[in-house]
């Protein structure tokens, strides 16, 4: 694991921020304070039974706090997306296309699973893009942190996720203490999310399987552990097998006011509610919530029960609506019908993967097709503009995406 030494612009931003109250005008005096925590934290970590052993692993060669962590943790950009700029970055050609390998490559693997915990592959599927872009962050080890080592410093410097971060440190002690993992494997985010499928701590020992049965619950490493744990987790908050997360919906004239609202479907049919291809809903008593996430001038989505469950991974109604949305095209069932309010002139996401391939036909952008248009995507979008005499702003547009067909 690749050590981080702090730097005094970083350790000038804890001081701004207020994080560390006593002025240390020498990075060794951080570091020696540090320290001073993780050797005195393990009093509290023998209370949970962590053996001096397993503690003094954990922190081998570790003397300095962890500086990404805490300027991760606390200046992160504060940047509210767009639901369809959200979507367009996580349910998109690239996405699905690796998710059809994948299910290719472990169809055995994922139907093993399905049929053990009765949680739709696809939605398995979609949750790994969604937490490691099926796995490619974790050949990124320059992206991941030593997870005693971060937690120890949100634990040590940041008041806010201190009793968060003590929690879960307790817990990656017990992985470590279990075997399941060695200190160098004990990789993960900034905040300790681990694995293909990116489980903290805590979670980890609720729901971690042994599914590729070697003896050791290994989500790093083991895909079937990882996958497994995911419907693990799904099946005991309360996945329904054999039914969807929810539906896309026409929303009718004046029906806004539900938004937010529990009826069954036979109700939502009565208030005039289909489907954007005119077909109702099946019937029965299944119970849905009227989620309206692009405003009333955008789509309306009929939520089931397992919508709810999905965000028992993540909380975000944007998080479970996209894996609901990328596991339906991964499976072949076809995209979202009806288009977003996005803004006059701007690209949706078929649109967007079109200009960077023309782009790359004109030897102008030489990165992946993928729809996100980052500093590569729009120094080749200057140099397009600027010869055919645009205005040049670097961004994606219909009248660029015209002027190159």
């Amino acid at each position: 694991m690749t050590k981080f030494r702090t730097r005094s612009r970083s350790f000038a931003l804890l001081l701004a921020a207020g994080l560390v109250t006593v002025m240390m005008p020498l990075n060794a005096q951080a570091d020696a304070g540090f320290k001073r925590w993780v050797a005195d934290f393990y009093e509290t970590a023998a209370k949970s039974g962590i053996s001096r052993s397993t503690y003094q692993k954990a922190f081998a060669g570790i003397s300095e706090p962890d500086p990404e962590a805490l300027q991760k943790a606390q200046y992160q950009p504060e940047f509210k997306s767009q639901i369809w700029e959200y979507l367009d970055s996580r349910v998109n050609p690239y996405t699905v296309q690796i998710g059809r390998q994948m299910a290719a490559r472990h169809g055995g693997t994922l139907n093993a699973i399905e049929r053990h915990f009765g949680v739709d592959k696809n939605i398995l599927l979609a949750i790994w893009s969604m937490e490691s872009n099926y796995g490619a962050v974790l050949e990124k080890p320059e992206r991941l942190h030593h997870v005693p080592q971060a937690l120890a410093t949100l634990a040590w410097a940041d008041p806010k996720r201190a009793k968060f971060a003590r929690t879960q440190l307790i817990a990656a002690l017990k992985i470590l203490q279990a075997g399941d993992v060695t200190p160098k494997q004990l990789t993960g985010s900034w905040a300790g999310a681990m694995g293909h499928t990116q489980f903290i701590p805590t979670s980890y020992l609720l729901y971690a399987v042994d599914a590729d049965g070697n003896g050791k619950r290994d989500i790093w490493h083991s895909i079937p552990d990882a996958l497994a744990t995911s419907a693990n987790l799904l099946a005991k908050n309360g996945w329904t097998t054999g039914k969807t997360w929810g539906y896309e919906a026409v929303l009718p004239a004046g029906a806004a006011k539900y938004e937010g609202q529990t009826k069954t479907l036979a109700q939502w049919a009565a208030l005039g509610f289909v489907r954007p291809n005119g077909k109702g809903f099946p019937r029965g008593t299944d119970r849905a919530s009227l989620k309206l996430m692009g405003g009333s001038n955008g789509p309306a989505f009929l939520m089931m029960k397992n919508f709810f469950t999905i965000k028992k991974y993540n909380a975000a109604d944007s998080y479970a609506l996209a894996v609901g949305l990328l596991a339906d095209e991964i499976a072949g069932f076809g995209g979202m019908q009806q288009s977003w309010p996005r803004p006059h002139g701007t690209l949706d996401i078929k649109e967007k993967f079109e200009l960077q391939s023309r782009m790359k036909q004109l030897g102008y952008y030489d990165g992946e097709v993928d729809g996100n248009f980052g500093s590569g995507s729009k120094a080749a979008i200057s140099a397009i503009q600027k010869r055919l005499g645009m205005d040049q702003n670097g961004e994606p547009s219909q009248s660029l995406l015209r002027a190159l067909r």
